[in-house]
């Protein structure tokens, strides 16, 4: 499953950016506090226009998405981003 490793690579830079964030202090507490503070992260694996949000009761960080059908040889998105902005 091809989506599996695309996931997994987001998983880790948005982790790589939370330790960024936290720099030579490493403690549970900074890094939760940076994993619930993320604002407008685009990474380069999301498509144009979705960023990843977090919040202290808010840990879905992405919330848009974008309908895809099979066109017989490959997944085509169509239609305009659907969710919360």
């Amino acid at each position: 499953m091809d989506w599996l490793n695309v996931f997994g690579y987001s998983s880790a830079q948005l982790m790589l950016q939370v330790l960024r964030q936290c720099g030579d202090e490493l403690t549970r507490e900074k890094v939760m506090r940076h994993a619930t503070d993320t604002r407008a992260l685009q990474l380069p694996t999301m498509l144009p226009g979705i960023k990843l949000n977090t919040g202290p009761s808010d840990y879905l960080p992405a919330e848009l998405a974008q309908l895809m059908g099979f066109d017989g040889e490959r997944w085509v998105g169509f239609g305009d981003l659907v969710g919360r902005p």
